[in-house]
This record gives C-alpha cells, structure tokens and sequence, in this order.
C-alpha cells in the first residue's frame, strides 16, 4: 500500500506544480497584441 499513496502523491505534485505554472502564465504574462491579415480565396465568398 505505500508505494500506491507514494504513486498518487506524487502524481498529484505533478498536477499541482502543472496548475501552478498555468495559474502562473495566465495572470503574470501579457499577451502582446498583434495584426492578423488572412487572405480569404475568392470561391469563398459566394458561399
């Protein structure tokens, strides 16, 4: 049984460190704005 609780401990330190560096690069990261151009083919545009 204690190698089972060591798997989901450590599993679950995984998860959390993965959380973590998400939560992190959501709220101290900016997105830096960009111009997209798309060239649409005519055909498109009929439909």
């Amino acid at each position: 049984m204690p190698t089972l609780t060591r798997l989901i401990l450590v599993l679950a330190t995984i998860a959390v460190l993965g959380y973590a560096a998400a939560w992190a690069l959501a709220n101290f990261l900016e997105p830096q704005p960009r111009t997209i151009t798309i060239t649409v083919p005519q055909d498109r545009f009929g439909k």
